[in-house]
């Protein structure tokens, strides 16, 4: 079958009013680099009601998250939407001392292994996944986001 896309087609959509969002070339840069092979996927930043409401929604917890994952297609032509939380990543990053884009990568990253079939279930897996996102954000100069880490996105 021939696919109707060659490189990954990345939109990125931002509903938040947070003023540190990164643009949205950096986070397709970020998503570029997670996304082995071909795919589509939609990248929305939202803010704490929308993030609440979807987790709710789909996942029946009530808060708001950092980052949800929702899978289409999950082979190549991977096909999905992730939803960043803008609140809630600018708060981890401040209370784990990081950057707020090392932050946004890092959720990016994550989000699309997980659309990839990553998960971090058992330990194993988590291994398998923690070393991709380190491997990942160093790439773009970030450190190890699992080094002293109080929250990290699991």
């Amino acid at each position: 079958m021939i696919s109707p896309y060659r490189s990954p087609r990345i939109t990125v959509q931002n509903a938040s009013t947070a003023r540190n969002v990164p643009a949205a070339s950096r986070i397709r840069r970020w998503a570029r680099a997670a996304l082995r092979g071909e795919a589509r996927v939609a990248i929305r930043i939202v803010g704490a009601a929308e993030g609440r409401l979807l987790n709710r929604s789909y996942r029946r917890r009530d808060y708001a998250t950092n980052v949800l994952t929702f899978v289409f297609r999950d082979r190549a032509p991977f096909e999905g939407d992730l939803a960043l939380c803008a609140p809630v990543i600018t708060r981890e990053a401040r209370a784990q001392g990081k950057p707020v884009a090392a932050h946004y990568a890092h959720m990016v990253v994550h989000g699309l292994l997980h659309l990839q079939g990553y998960d971090h279930e058992n330990e194993r897996d988590a291994a398998a996944m923690e070393k991709r996102e380190r491997a990942l954000l160093a790439a773009f100069g970030y450190p190890d986001p699992y080094k002293a880490a109080a929250s990290h996105g699991r």
